[in-house]
């Protein structure tokens, strides 16, 4: 199916007038992840450039139910996508968040970030089989397909998961898609942190079909989905109090529950599931994986300690080069994707 929303002409002539000017290019769509590629302190040798919207590039361009592939424009808001798929009993595997705006596919993809299930149903860039987008010159590139492995060597188009637009304008994307389960439902338990995960650690340890834990609050909740002989199985198994939970999944994902709206400086840190606790404000997903803590203490070094890693989840987010291990390479393919770096500069970089 073809929408008439295809301004890629439009795009790409923007793009490589910018290249010829010399002129910084701000790349955007809905607006919904802004607040995490606005530097939080002025420099003023960082000229966010031009606005370039890629807003009104939308439409899906194709959907295969029967491959567990769509393929849409980078403008394509992420409720259409999701309301496409449900009408055939599929979804986004990586439930990509939509925060405060109506959330894009190109703005899914330049983010990187996957929601409440990614452990058991996979990251966004594992979700990404192909993309079309336009260079730093003005150049139409196109790399991947519409099927998980379909060309030997390194897999550019995953490049694009967590670029912040640094490396191209995204034009369109194909993604993998995933059956909405059978059945689903969430338990409920009262318990202090350390009690939370222990468990969350016995049961990595049985065939439990979980798809989403989140403790908060002194409560930990499970999501589990999958056959309803499985899951009324593992509700069972885990024995905890069934709860309609449909709306915190949705409103975690999006980040629309309390803990999110605390003040403070909001770190999100990814982390071996044993880590010890910290004594600041923390949420924890991902069956301990990951963990979103208030604290105006820099825990870079302390993350790194732990084996992990951790993101001030403000505008500094996306300048952070240091997760490459090789700064090298980053600026080869930097220079090589945008070598006028007129790009989103200073994202990711």
């Amino acid at each position: 199916m073809h929408g008439d929303s295809d301004q890629q002409d439009r795009l790409v002539e923007a793009v490589a007038e910018a290249y010829e000017e010399q002129l910084p290019l701000q790349i955007v769509g809905s607006g919904s992840k802004v607040f995490l590629t606005e530097p939080t302190t002025p420099d003023s040798r960082v000229d966010p450039g031009k606005l370039l919207s890629i807003a009104e590039h939308s439409g899906v361009v194709e959907y295969r139910p029967e491959e567990l592939v769509i393929t849409a424009r980078a403008g394509t808001t992420l409720k259409e996508l999701e309301q496409q798929l449900a009408r055939e009993g599929q979804m986004l595997p990586f439930e990509p968040p939509r925060f405060s705006g109506a959330g894009t596919l190109g703005g899914a993809v330049a983010s990187g970030l996957s929601g409440p299930g990614r452990p058991w149903y996979g990251a966004l860039r594992d979700a990404v089989l192909g993309v079309e987008m336009i260079n730093g010159r003005g150049e139409f590139l196109r790399f991947g397909g519409q099927v998980m492995k379909n060309v030997a060597g390194y897999d550019v188009s995953r490049l694009q998961a967590g670029a912040f637009g640094s490396l191209g304008v995204l034009l369109s994307a194909s993604i993998k898609t995933l059956p909405k389960p059978v059945a689903e439902l969430s338990c409920i338990f009262e318990l202090e942190a350390g009690a939370a995960l222990a468990k969350l650690r016995a049961w990595a340890q049985l065939p439990l079909p979980i798809t989403a834990t989140c403790y908060v609050d002194n409560q930990l909740r499970v999501r589990l989905s999958g056959a309803e002989s499985a899951v009324l199985w593992a509700v069972d198994q885990i024995e905890g109090d069934v709860i309609n939970a449909e709306a915190f999944w949705s409103q975690l994902r999006n980040h629309d529950i309390d803990f999110f709206r605390k003040e403070g400086k909001l770190w999100r840190m990814s982390l071996p599931p044993s880590t010890p606790l910290t004594d600041e404000p923390t949420m924890i997903e991902w069956s301990g994986a990951l963990r979103w803590v208030y604290s105006e203490k820099a825990l870079f070094d302390w993350a790194g300690q732990q084996g992990g890693y951790a993101l001030p989840f403000n505008g500094d987010y996306s300048t952070q080069s240091f997760l490459w291990s090789d700064q090298e390479l980053h600026k080869r393919i930097k220079r090589a994707f945008d070598p006028a770096e007129i790009l989103n500069p200073c994202r990711v970089c």
